[in-house]
């Protein structure tokens, strides 16, 4: 008998990335200047990063089971993708720069180069902004389209509107 457990999985990833989100866009540093936010921002990105690929896995089986709207699955299943891929970026940042540390004596210094250049573009507040804010919409828009897949167009007030401006 197959289960579906994307209901029980999905709510964590879309918890630590908005809380990831929010304290990377509000002033929290200055607020509590003696917390690590680095290492809280890491943790939030990893665990959410982790669960949102688990989400993802487990929407597959969801989408089997359940056999809702197309048109609806498709977008948001887009908008999780798009999610998952922003702070994907925002996680790899991290990862590549300890990374090339670690390693750059063993590969190439093209390589190398290459590498630095794309995480010294990335680490840049601006588009490190951006990808916050991307993922942040698109998270919000895959949580309101899931909660249109389970509940209805009734139970979201944005719900409407969003489905209207989307086009679905």
């Amino acid at each position: 008998m197959n289960y579906n457990i994307h209901p029980l999985i999905v709510h964590f990833p879309i918890a630590l990335l908005v809380v990831y989100s929010v304290i990377k866009i509000l002033p929290v540093r200055k607020w509590l200047p003696r917390v690590a936010w680095g290492q809280i921002e890491m943790l939030l990105l990893v665990c959410g990063v982790l669960g949102a690929m688990a989400a993802s896995a487990t929407g597959e089986t969801a989408e089997h089971l359940a056999r809702p709207d197309r048109n609806l699955v498709e977008t948001h299943a887009f908008f999780a993708a798009l999610s998952t891929w922003m702070y994907g970026l925002l996680l790899a940042t991290p990862i590549a720069r300890a990374l090339i540390d670690r390693v750059a004596q063993r590969i190439p210094s093209g390589i190398t180069k290459l590498v630095q250049s794309i995480v010294s573009i990335l680490e840049k507040p601006v588009i490190v902004g951006v990808l916050v804010v991307v993922g942040l919409i698109a998270i919000t828009l895959t949580g309101v389209l899931g909660g249109v897949m389970v509940y209805g167009t009734t139970a979201d007030p944005i719900a409407p509107i969003v489905l209207r401006i989307l086009g679905l």
